[in-house]
């Protein structure tokens, strides 16, 4: 890996609430030290998101650019600035998340090794349509192996997510793309949900 940031199991993602003109985002190892943050500027037709070692925003460690502009359907290209290479993508799917949103982990030839799902339909279809405060929680697997869990807290005032990469004991899942899949879950989805 090309950052101590990227060894930890458990992370806690905290999303500024009222961010003017964009959203940022905290990411804190179990110690409570912050290890990532990024800043997404609002009005962006093409998603264009960069992941940082602190709030100076001097040292770039990850870049999530979208290929297209507003696509349901889109695919995020994940790069490692530090290392110069891309680790693979994040691909949205489409349609099918209307209901129950649905990711794809493509590895750097594009191929699906992955999925992250949403809990249930059931749960999936409460917050769509009843309430936007029943928290979200994903589950990410390679190959049918269960690989990270990014589960919101309730908290109406304070976006916080957890997320657990410890069920990957096999080390699966590059921590890049986990990284960038709860930075691009925090983001997207919950933009939909505010």
């Amino acid at each position: 890996m090309s950052y101590e940031g990227f060894q930890h199991n458990h992370l806690m993602i905290r999303k500024k609430v009222f961010a003017f003109l964009g959203q940022q985002f905290h990411i804190y190892d179990p110690a409570g030290n912050l290890v990532f943050y990024t800043k997404q500027k609002a009005f962006k037709l093409k998603e264009d998101i960069r992941v940082f070692k602190d709030e100076s925003m001097t040292q770039e460690v990850l870049w999530i650019q979208a290929r297209g502009v507003l696509d349901f359907g889109m695919t995020y290209d994940v790069y490692d600035q530090i290392a110069r290479q891309k680790v693979g993508a994040l691909r949205r799917k489409g349609m099918a998340s209307i209901f129950r949103d649905e990711w794809h982990i493509l590895d750097v030839n594009d191929q699906q090794i992955g999925t992250i799902l949403e809990d249930s339909m059931g749960m999936a279809l409460l917050r769509r349509f009843l309430s936007n405060l029943i928290p979200q929680t994903f589950h990410g697997d390679i190959q049918g192996r269960p690989v990270m869990v990014f589960k919101q807290r309730f908290n109406p005032f304070v976006a916080k997510i957890d997320l657990d990469f410890s069920g990957d004991t096999e080390g699966w899942l590059d921590r890049r793309l986990g990284v960038a899949a709860a930075v691009m879950l925090a983001a997207i989805e919950g933009r939909q949900k505010s």
